[in-house]
């Protein structure tokens, strides 16, 4: 079964957490399987406002009863494990057992995310810190004590209640480049893969030749796009995204009126 969520850029006319919140409410509505968020701190000109996305997944969670949900993705190199795992412990306790977490490397080439905040900006490094820190969080899910002592976290004998609704834990989907190895081995080791710049279904039916495909398997696609051909290569997940540069609320409302591809 292929599903159909949203994908919504957190910046400037989607900003306020109360218009993410509403719009989410309305893809329910109008048959939407999901409402997935972009996790950033800034972005490049002309983009200005950017909002938190734990904190609008939690007025999303609380506004609806049905859409999966998640920040899509999380570069989690930049972001604390043991504070995400007590957030996605929160959020999917919320959401009574709705949240997907992604997760990436992250980037510095759209906003200086990295280097302007004096985060980590060599990729094999930032890879290292992701694999960490998604044994910690597998660890925390599962209710007993974590001991952690690695090359760039340390988590020493702590037990993370409550634990998620979802069992074993929060379904995990990492992003990846589709010719790149060990990402596609990485999200291989969890529950989905999402593929990034893929220019064409040819490329997702290659990855998936080089990998122990996983359960979901998201392909983003702008509004109205032919997902004929994704799904034939393997898509489970197809996700409506967005132009983040030149964002109208009036065109994202219009899309998720029309309701998901069919």
């Amino acid at each position: 079964m292929t599903r159909a969520p949203i994908w919504l850029p957190l910046f400037d006319a989607l900003a306020d957490p109360r218009v993410a919140a509403r719009l989410a409410a309305e893809a329910e509505e109008a048959g939407w399987d999901g409402c997935f968020v972009w996790d950033h701190i800034r972005w490049r000109e002309p983009v200005r406002q950017a909002a938190d996305p734990w904190i609008t997944l939690a007025a999303i969670a609380a506004g609806t009863e049905r859409l999966r949900l998640g920040p899509m993705v999380t570069p989690l190199p930049r972001r604390r494990p043991a504070k995400v795992a007590r957030e996605t412990a929160t959020l999917d306790r919320l959401s009574g057992g709705r949240l997907t977490l992604g997760v990436g490397l992250g980037g510095d080439r759209f906003g200086g995310e990295l280097s302007r905040f004096g985060e980590q900006v060599d990729d094999r490094l930032r890879g290292q810190m992701l694999d960490e820190a998604l044994d910690i969080l597998t660890a925390a899910w599962s209710g007993e004590p974590v001991r952690h002592r690695g090359a760039h976290y340390v988590v020493d004998d702590v037990v993370f209640l409550p634990r998620p609704v979802q069992r074993p834990g929060v379904p995990v989907w990492v992003a990846a480049m589709p010719g790149s190895v060990k990402p596609l081995r990485r999200a291989a080791r969890h529950q989905g893969f999402f593929p990034v710049n893929l220019q064409h279904a040819d490329e997702l039916a290659e990855a998936l030749t080089k990998m122990t495909v996983p359960d979901d398997v998201a392909v983003a696609l702008p509004p109205g796009a032919d997902p004929a051909a994704y799904v034939e290569a393997g898509a489970t997940w197809l996700l409506t995204e967005f132009d983040a540069e030149a964002l109208s609320l009036d065109h994202v409302r219009g899309v998720i009126g029309d309701g998901p591809p069919a």
